[in-house]
């Protein structure tokens, strides 16, 4: 059967530099960073006491009190960026089939601030198990699109998937054949993540993850820098309409890129750190180009997993050398995480929007915080270092790999 053509029409993005997707954009060509001292609980005796908190953001601004106490902070986010997201696309909830519309969504952790609290005020009791009783509807992971779907009557695929820090490029992915396959005419895609919590970063913290800059948060996050120490932990959500191209022609929607391609692998090797010689990596890219029917000279940006771990970041850029040969050269390639730190589970979503709005204004995104050369690293890369840069981009791809050796790609070009 011959694959249907799918398009992105619309964009949500809540993140620590921005809460719109226009402010997001903002933040990111300006080189903004999210980093900074944590509010939400005392860091006194955590190794890292900074993350990239979202700014300002205040649940009830968009959503009813009642609705919102009954939300984990990920699922409230993601409602947020969803409503974003699906008013950009002016898709006409009166009239769309909504037997055809599906939420396909992604989660590394889900409600983990929600499991957090009420087990400690178990752990606080008396041994009386009381429980609030929407502790397990807060805190699954596949509510987020659950309420997305119940809010709008979208009655098509709705589910989450799970693969740590890859998750939101796996629901794309997912999306895309869905629609592919004819299967669905438009889907609300993307993910979020809430761990900044005691949680969260007591876990990190515990298995050397993170940076531990206190002294300078807002530098913290540097990729590709000598100096790197770890991730910066991040929050929010991205939030990405998927559409089928004669169904997005036909009401004459806007359209933002096409979706040419996704590629997955295993990097069957360790649990948290990368094949040293990226051979995962290597494979997702490969599969990803193959898939999209696409050429790596044809490849214009790299929006890169690039979380600045001093393993990662190595591995990632050496598999960009093997696949891409001499034309590595002649990539923009970045990591946004030095601005928007780690966003785990929403990582992919937030960074295919980034690659998509790269190549709608023709401007790539800086790496910021680069201040030390890595010998390890081939200096006739082009890594968008500390300023953004101005060029065409007919296609982008954006990585994300999570923890367990989990890989995903996805290739986005320019509507001809």
């Amino acid at each position: 059967m011959e694959l249907k053509r799918v398009v992105v029409t619309g964009l949500g993005a809540l993140t620590p530099i921005g809460n719109t997707k226009d402010e997001y954009w903002s933040g990111l060509i300006s080189g903004k960073s999210g980093a900074a001292p944590i509010t939400y609980f005392d860091t006194e005796k955590f190794k890292t006491n900074f993350a990239c908190e979202l700014k300002n953001f205040v649940a009830t601004d968009f959503l009813d009190r009642k609705e919102a106490r009954k939300m984990d902070r990920f699922t409230q986010y993601a409602m947020v960026a969803s409503d974003e997201a699906i008013a950009d696309s002016k898709l006409d909830l009166d009239t769309v089939n909504k037997l055809r519309v599906g939420v396909i969504w992604g989660a590394g952790i889900g409600g983990l601030e929600t499991f957090q609290n009420e087990v400690l005020n178990f752990a606080e009791g008396d041994g009386t198990p009381r429980f609030n009783p929407f502790f397990i509807p807060k805190m699954i992971a596949d509510i987020a699109p659950g309420n997305i779907s119940i809010k709008n009557g979208f009655m098509g695929p709705n589910y989450t998937t799970v693969s740590a820090c890859a998750s939101s490029a796996n629901a794309m992915i997912d999306a895309l054949n869905y629609i592919r396959l004819g299967h669905c005419d438009v889907i609300v895609t993307g993910g979020s993540e809430a761990a900044v919590t005691i949680a969260g970063m007591g876990g990190f913290n515990a298995m050397h993850a993170l940076s531990t800059r206190n002294e300078s948060p807002e530098t913290a996050s540097r990729p590709f820098d000598a100096t790197r120490d770890g991730f910066v932990l991040g929050e929010g959500a991205g939030a990405i309409i998927l559409e089928e191209y004669e169904h997005a022609k036909a009401r004459g929607a806007k359209i933002y890129a096409e979706v040419l391609g996704g590629g997955m692998s295993s990097d069957a090797y360790h649990m948290t750190a990368p094949h040293p010689d990226g051979i995962g990596v290597i494979a997702v890219m490969k599969n990803c180009l193959e898939n999209a029917g696409l050429k790596p000279e044809d490849v214009d940006h790299i929006n890169t997993h690039g979380t600045s771990t001093p393993l990662g970041d190595v591995a990632e850029l050496k598999a960009i050398k093997e696949v891409f040969g001499d034309h590595a050269k002649n990539i923009n390639i970045n990591s946004t995480k030095s601005m928007t730190g780690h966003l785990l589970g929403a990582a992919g979503a937030i960074e295919a929007i980034a690659a998509i709005l790269a190549m709608e204004h023709g401007i790539v995104p800086p790496t910021i915080n680069h201040t030390t050369i890595d010998e390890n690293i081939d200096p006739e890369l082009n890594l968008t270092l500390n300023a953004p840069q101005k060029r065409e981009i007919n296609v982008a791809m954006s990585n994300t790999f999570g923890f367990g050796g989990h890989n995903a790609c996805v290739l986005f070009k320019k509507l001809d």
